[in-house]
């Protein structure tokens, strides 16, 4: 296969789990529970056959008729679903740009608190699980936003205003990311350096998706 840099790539994303599907004999990627892309592997010597992403229908159908090693889906549904021949002529650039919009497709299907919580981020992007508030805070997305350092019953502003207001899974969709209220909510523990190192790495954890 001449995408050999596929696996890497995709192991990489947020939240991404693999398995054999074996009665298949597919390689898949997940996000949740639910399949973004796979390695459809021949039978007899287990040489990859096909590459299977998601993508609206309007744009498979547009890419099909761009490029010959682009298919309808191989055992999927062909409205949704397209094959990409492993040793065709599709730019990598192109393919890594497909492998992406899947991704995100199938994150999206799911419920923005659900994105969320496979993401194991918080709507400004914290990693929840390295954070070192984890001790003495059951997360933001468990307690609604209405973390231990705001006053009882009171969300924090972030929050209230990406889920409460915008309905958003996260910060990620708002153009104005980072916008005023991250600069509001900072930490006062943090010097200036190391806030602003945290905005990066929040930034950097929500563009990831």
């Amino acid at each position: 296969m001449r995408y050999d840099w596929m696996d890497e790539y995709l192991m990489k994303k947020r939240a991404v789990t693999k398995d054999l599907q074996a009665e298949w004999n597919w390689i898949r990627y997940k996000i949740g529970d639910r399949m973004f892309a796979a390695i459809l592997l021949d039978d007899n010597d287990n040489k990859p056959v096909y590459i299977n992403l998601k993508l609206e229908p309007a744009e498979g159908e547009f890419l099909r008729g761009q490029y010959s090693d682009i298919i309808p889906g191989y055992y999927s549904d062909k409205r949704c679903w397209n094959s990409v021949m492993p040793d065709g002529e599709v730019p990598d650039e192109l393919l890594r740009g497909l492998l992406d919009k899947s991704y995100r497709l199938v994150l999206r299907g799911f419920s923005k608190k659900k994105q969320r919580e496979i993401l194991g981020l918080s709507v400004c992007g914290t990693d929840c699980s390295a954070c070192y508030c984890r001790d003495m805070c059951a997360g933001c997305n468990e307690a609604c936003g209405k973390v231990f350092h705001m006053p009882e019953g009171q969300a924090c502003p972030i929050y209230a205003c990406c889920v409460g207001k915008h309905r958003y899974a996260t910060c990620a969709e708002c153009a104005d990311m980072p916008c005023d209220l991250w600069r509001a909510a900072r930490d006062p523990s943090y010097s200036d350096e190391a806030f602003e190192a945290s905005i990066a790495e929040r930034m950097g954890n929500l563009q990831g998706v």
